[in-house]
């Protein structure tokens, strides 16, 4: 079941600049810069059977995205990792989303912050199927947003940065509204490139086709699912992909952190099943997730 409790009301311990403090403690200033500004970075990961799935694979990409918005986290990747695991401990699960962030705090008011500190926290709680099991079992339904990724030259669009996510909200929130499990985005060239927070992949005749992320996040989830496939002898093909291809797909799935691997049966006017390849991929994830394969 679903914790629909208020994020700030909540039992355990928030990692926070360096030490575990209780989770309704954990709060900042209303004049933090990352509030007015969004100048923050984040991560969303899980944790399986007690260890974070590639946990330094996440941490190296949280200290790269701080340095595209221009500051530098003062922990370094080794102490991340360890504070990943410290919270996880002091949490007591085992299956777990874990949520680090850093942040420009309050010290400087203004577009300008530099002398503004660098806060980190690390946060975790429990998050089944993040669009739940029935999703899985039917696949989701997306709509198309009306909303585009941005060209990254107009803003840093390898960072995890939560000022990118905006147009993600407006996309599923509108999506929502429509009664859709979520969106579809195309970038600003028209392209297809993804979900409102999962990397999209397609199948056809056995092969796999999914977007150059070249103006979105290239997944540590989507990296590790051409892995496996391509571990299996299936084709992996990377590259632009137009809206009106999408009428020759048989299969698309949506791959995260948090979404995992998550069958699609519709996009818009296109319609597609909940295919074997689709869930043999799942099925590898977990798999890795969880060592019950090797690292290819």
């Amino acid at each position: 079941m679903t914790d629909t409790r208020s994020f700030d009301d909540r039992d355990g311990s928030i990692w926070f600049d360096g030490r575990l403090v209780p989770w309704r403690e954990a709060n900042v200033h209303v004049l933090t810069h990352a509030l007015h500004y969004a100048s923050s970075v984040f991560e969303g990961q899980r944790a399986y059977g007690g260890e974070v799935f590639r946990l330094t694979d996440h941490s190296k990409r949280l200290k790269r995205s701080g340095e595209l918005l221009g500051f530098e986290i003062p922990w370094s990747v080794e102490e991340i990792d360890q504070a990943c695991r410290d919270v996880l401990a002091a949490s007591g699960l085992d299956d777990a989303y874990m949520r680090p962030l850093a942040w420009r705090g309050s010290e400087q008011m203004g577009v300008s912050a530099q002398r503004s500190r660098i806060h980190l926290a690390v946060a975790v709680w429990p998050w089944p199927a993040y669009f739940g099991e029935e999703a899985i079992r039917r696949g989701l339904r997306l709509d198309i947003s009306p909303w585009r990724r941005p060209a990254p030259y107009t803003a840093p669009t390898e960072s995890k940065a939560s000022g990118l996510y905006m147009i993600c909200t407006l996309a599923r929130h509108q999506a929502q509204a429509k009664g859709y499990d979520d969106a579809l985005m195309f970038d600003w060239r028209g392209q297809v490139a993804e979900g409102t927070g999962a990397n999209a992949f397609f199948v056809r005749d056995g092969a796999l086709h999914t977007p150059i992320p070249d103006c979105f996040l290239n997944g540590i989830t989507r990296q590790t699912v051409i892995e496996l496939a391509r571990a299996r002898g299936i084709e992996v093909q990377e590259r632009a992909i137009w809206p009106e291809e999408l009428e020759s797909f048989e299969q698309m799935f949506l791959t995260g952190s948090a979404a995992e691997v998550t069958p699609v049966a519709e996009a818009g006017p296109w319609r597609f099943e909940v295919g074997e390849l689709t869930l043999q991929l799942r099925k590898d994830y977990l798999d890795r997730a969880y060592r019950r394969i090797a690292n290819s």
